[in-house]
């Protein structure tokens, strides 16, 4: 047994504790050997070896996360049954793990190692049978509450939008319910009461976390919202729930930086965590065209990445999910690029701020 998984691993940081290191209330260290196979396979080229999200290790049970104790815990929600319009989200988490590029580790303008200052799992898919939406749904918030009721960061990987009302429902039980904000980028609002008599529509999840009381109103931060939908009831709705937005116009005429020290400090309003929603439509369809509902004139990947990076920097991030990668519509691989580097931005910010050493390389001038 291999006690390192890969490059990208920070297990060979881990040592064994001696037995005068030893109490009785210590909790044991972390076990993170892998076969000497396994860990071969999990060290070469992204394009080699099993498709697990940035090479990382693939746990199964529960016991598993007990025994490797990570900091956070990678799970794909293949559910797109709830789509309006082009399926094809179900086939988003492989993609993210299978076709995205896996250039380094090493983040250029925060200096850090990022594998090697955060432990980061794979722990699978959440089981979705089929036009089962219940069943869907009950898997996808069971799979994310054993990730964070033991207090390990779930990335939740999409799937369609509605996999939020499960995945951020789990997080407030474990987390505190009606103590978690929700910011969410996305070219639509997701408020909805219901769509095509739908309840649990990828339009809607967002006005059914409101409603549960799992996030209050007041706690939503939506920015990059355009387009024709939804209609001015809707946003009355959401006006009366304490709501915040910033629409694509405003980011246009504004910034996007300005809007993002607005958004932070709302985000930070009353809460004791933060989850981040990114739907990859708030891209402009030129950067993304591998979604179900493109919407022209949205933001572009710069801009994304440093404000998900601000986020996990500034504010208490307790989980996230990246949605609605239908890959059948994509680009080389574009849309899924970009979504994967989303989290790969975020897990940089988490490393830095759960106190990774950071040496930026400066040029000579």
């Amino acid at each position: 047994m291999v006690p390192a998984r890969s490059p990208r691993s920070r297990a060979n940081r881990t040592g064994v504790l001696s037995t005068a290191e030893v109490t009785d209330a210590a909790p044991p260290p972390p076990d993170r050997t892998l076969p000497p196979g396994l860990h071969a396979q999990l060290s070469g080229p992204s394009f080699a070896g099993p498709a697990t999200f940035a090479q990382c290790p693939l746990l199964t049970e529960p016991e598993d996360l007990d025994r490797w104790q990570p900091d956070v815990a990678v799970v794909g929600a293949p559910w797109d049954d709830s789509t309006t319009n082009r399926p094809g989200a179900r086939f988003g988490p492989r993609a993210l793990r299978a076709l995205a590029y896996v250039p380094g580790t090493y983040h250029l303008d925060l200096g850090i190692e990022i594998f090697h200052n955060l432990e980061v799992v794979d722990y699978g898919d959440a089981m979705c049978p089929h036009g089962m939406v219940e069943a869907s749904h009950a898997n996808i918030r069971k799979r994310v509450g054993e990730v964070a009721s033991r207090g390990i960061f779930p990335v939740i990987l999409g799937g369609d939008h509605s996999i939020t009302w499960p995945a951020a429902t789990a997080v407030a039980e474990a987390r505190g319910w009606g103590r978690v904000g929700i910011v969410h980028f996305d070219a639509h609002a997701d408020t909805a009461d219901s769509i095509d008599g739908n309840l649990a529509s990828h339009g809607t999840p967002m006005r059914r976390l409101i409603e549960s009381g799992a996030v209050p109103g007041r706690n939503f931060v939506q920015i990059g919202l355009r387009g024709y939908w939804p209609p001015r009831d809707v946003f009355e709705w959401m006006q009366a729930q304490g709501m915040r937005w910033h629409l694509m116009q405003e980011v246009w005429e504004r910034g996007l930086p300005a809007v993002m020290a607005d958004a932070v400090a709302e985000a930070l309003e009353d809460t004791d965590g933060v989850y981040l929603s990114v739907d990859i439509d708030v891209l402009d369809p030129g950067f993304a065209p591998g979604t179900g509902t493109p919407e022209p004139g949205g933001l572009n990947p710069a801009d994304l990445l440093r404000a998900v990076r601000q986020l996990a920097l500034e504010t208490p991030l307790v989980a996230m999910d990246v949605v609605e990668v239908a890959p059948a519509y994509d680009w080389a691989e574009t849309t899924s690029n970009n979504a994967h580097r989303t989290v790969l931005e975020v897990l940089a910010g988490l490393a830095v701020r759960r106190g990774g050493p950071s040496s930026v390389v400066k040029p000579a001038r």
